[in-house]
């Protein structure tokens, strides 16, 4: 059973499963429900054994504005208490970690995660994305690392995740402007594989790419991305002895055989992630 939100919505689709940003009244700005809703959701999904993969989709003119400033500006910037400069310091360190942990959850998410993005992606928009496997949009999408121009430094996955999807020199540019960059431009620095003409066509191509991927062993593309997650910034030498266990611990499949008797009986194999 799906936990309820009042910013999210979430919908199956065979082995696919949709997290919608559902506010749209706001832009899907990123409020308090947002950070509580998100993780609960993610972990939901990750958790079912009939979603193979999970798509980041926003209803909506925009996938998101970023922060919500009018319901969390205070807690940003801090609000009048008789507390300690200390405590209050502290307060805001566990408010950031529990923001960080909430886009950490998507990250964390042994399934495939795809962003289908169009309209807006601002701020805490782009840690959200840099979370995700995969990226698609739209040709009105618009992107920007905005904190900087807010006086923020971004706290939430953004530097250190963005460094390893686009590189250093690109992730300076943007966090030091704060500038909006369109579509086409994510796409030329590999923010982004691909951009679609509209957002029907984007949902549509979302659905698609998710189809594929649900069209392989989940075993294997969880155990795939383990691998990928695992090898990120390691020698190759760690990363060849880690895919050598993972695959002395989980290679004798039922889907592995399924692969083979549908090789030999050329038709395609039928999946079930045993």
């Amino acid at each position: 059973m799906t936990a309820t939100s009042d910013v999210f919505s979430v919908e199956r689709d065979g082995h696919v499963g949709w997290l919608w940003l559902d506010n749209p009244d706001r832009r899907n700005a990123m409020g308090p429900d947002f950070w509580t809703d998100l993780p609960v959701l993610v972990r939901e999904l990750s958790a079912d054994p009939e979603v193979w993969v999970v798509v980041i989709a926003a209803k909506g003119a925009s996938f998101t504005v970023g922060l919500d400033l009018k319901t969390m500006g205070g807690a940003i910037a801090g609000s009048a208490t008789e507390q300690s400069g200390a405590a209050k310091r502290m307060s805001s360190f566990h408010q950031i970690t529990q923001m960080q942990d909430s886009i950490t959850a998507v990250a964390d998410c042994p399934k495939p995660v795809i962003a289908a993005i169009h309209g807006h992606c601002i701020g805490g928009g782009i840690d959200l994305i840099s979370a995700c496997d995969i990226r698609v949009a739209s040709a009105d999408a618009v992107f920007s690392v905005r904190e900087t121009k807010v006086a923020i430094v971004a706290d939430l996955g953004t530097l250190q995740r963005l460094p390893g999807i686009v590189g250093r020199g690109h992730v300076a540019e943007l966090a030091f402007t704060g500038k909006d960059i369109t579509a086409e431009r994510a796409r030329e620095i590999g923010l982004v594989n691909d951009v679609l003409p509209d957002v029907d066509a984007l949902h549509r191509a979302a659905a698609g790419l998710a189809g594929e991927i649900a069209g392989n062993s989940p075993l294997v593309v969880q155990g795939t991305k383990a691998v990928l997650r695992a090898s990120a910034g390691r020698p190759v030498s760690e990363g060849l002895d880690y895919v050598a266990v993972w695959n002395s611990a989980f290679l004798q499949s039922n889907d592995l055989m399924e692969a083979m008797v549908a090789f030999m009986e050329k038709r395609p194999p039928t999946f079930t992630g045993q």
